[in-house]
């Protein structure tokens, strides 16, 4: 059972940020009011999930303005796709092993 924790990313374990990354798996960028409202929390709980989301170099940021309005975009990186990859089949390992 040990080993099989060993690869669930501690990144992850908030079900905001594992929010964030899956609808990133299946989005190719998503902007900060899509995810709030995908999310359904507040505009700083969500920006501390992101910043450390993008400290761990799993996001990038993407900043521009639309009209006179800021517009940041989000997407997922390799090493984040690759981290999340991994910590989804450690999960995957762990339920079946329960079965």
């Amino acid at each position: 059972m040990n080993n099989l924790i060993k690869g669930l990313h501690k990144a992850f374990e908030s079900r905001i940020r594992l929010g964030i990354m899956s609808a990133l798996a299946v989005n190719d960028t998503l902007d900060f009011i899509t995810l709030k409202e995908y999310l359904e929390v507040t505009d700083g709980n969500l920006s501390s999930h992101l910043r450390a989301l993008e400290n761990e170099k799993f996001i990038t940021v993407q900043k521009s303005f639309v009209g006179r309005k800021p517009n940041t975009k989000y997407s997922m990186t390799t090493a984040g796709k690759r981290a999340f990859a991994g910590h989804l089949d450690a999960l995957e390992k762990l339920i079946n092993k329960q079965k």
